[in-house]
């Protein structure tokens, strides 16, 4: 019999608040952008709903949309509650490493199939239009993180940063193709099932998560996004030694060629969109550290964001001028 609804926070802290909500039968999901520091459009949590509603008509696993509530005077912000999706998230180093090497080469292939999944969707028949300008994508992208810099970049770095700007805009391709982009895609950002070890069960991806920075663009900015974070400057962002940022996992290169492996688009201009790719990791992390000054959380943890921005800003020049 159903009681009470009680919450218990998940996640916290550097992107949309996380929590588990239980009235002792079901469980469901509430995610909610944080209450300090907050930058323009970087936790739409409306954004998440429409697209995860969305792709529930698809392959792409998603978690069950149920609520959205854009009324901030109910919580101090709006929210999406979505159904519980049973699983597991794998965040840290330790807990990459609890698996063996057979399930870990199978959760990043899976975890690439799923990407190039995503970027196969026919956007217009499932309702999506409408939900970004497709063309574009890298231009767009570069303004408005180059804006997000303005708000919250560090003096010292303005001009490493202003110097990657330039050279991107200068070095900027042009699209050949637009899908739905998911935007922060990499293992912590998903939940995984790894199945029962009997007969038949298979490690798989049970559901994708963190929509807030989705949208229609290019398909390659998104793998390059994902094989950026590789980076263990990561961790720097994280706070903690990451999964995703773990040597277990395949390099950059191997990444890539899964993914085309996949299904997935030819990876064209590469350099270009991991530079870009390296740039907005900057300026989040360059956000990440506003956002914990705002909430004033200085010293509390062993590793800095702000250290991550500097890191990055130097992997996006390097891969711009490299010969």
């Amino acid at each position: 019999m159903a009681g009470p609804i009680s919450a218990r926070l998940i996640t916290g802290g550097r992107s949309n608040l996380t929590f588990l909500l239980t009235d002792g039968t079901r469980r469901w999901v509430l995610r909610t952008p944080p209450r300090a520091g907050r930058t323009p459009s970087a936790h739409d949590v409306a954004r998440e709903f429409r697209v995860t509603s969305s792709l529930l008509r698809t392959d792409v696993p998603v978690a069950r949309a149920v609520a959205l509530c854009t009324d901030e005077s109910l919580i101090g912000a709006p929210f999406t509650l979505v159904e519980f999706v049973p699983g597991r998230s794998i965040q840290t180093r330790a807990e990459l490493d609890e698996l063996d090497d057979e399930v870990v080469s199978t959760l990043a292939d899976r975890l690439v199939q799923t990407l190039a999944a995503l970027h196969k969707v026919d956007y217009h028949a499932i309702g999506l239009s409408e939900f970004g300008r497709p063309d574009a994508y890298a231009q767009r992208q570069l303004k408005r993180w180059s804006g997000q810099w303005d708000i919250v970049g560090a003096d010292a770095l303005d001009p490493l940063a202003r110097e990657v700007s330039r050279r991107l805009a200068a070095a900027m391709p042009e699209q050949k193709t637009s899908s739905i982009v998911h935007g922060d895609f990499r293992i912590d950002n998903t939940i995984v099932d790894l199945g029962t070890g009997s007969p038949g069960s298979q490690t798989r991806i049970a559901a994708v998560v963190d929509w807030e920075l989705s949208t229609l663009g290019d398909p390659i900015a998104d793998v390059a996004m994902m094989c950026a974070y590789r980076d263990p400057a990561l961790d720097l962002i994280l706070g903690a030694p990451g999964a995703w940022s773990s040597p277990r996992l395949p390099d950059v290169p191997t990444l890539a060629a899964q993914y085309e492996a996949a299904g997935g688009v030819a990876l064209a201009h590469w350099d270009f969109h991991m530079a870009l790719a390296y740039y907005k990791i900057a300026v989040v992390s360059a956000g990440i550290d506003h956002r914990v000054r705002a909430a004033g959380e200085l010293g509390q943890a062993q590793y800095s964001p702000r250290d991550a921005v500097q890191s990055y800003l130097e992997l996006a020049h390097r891969t711009l001028t490299r010969p």
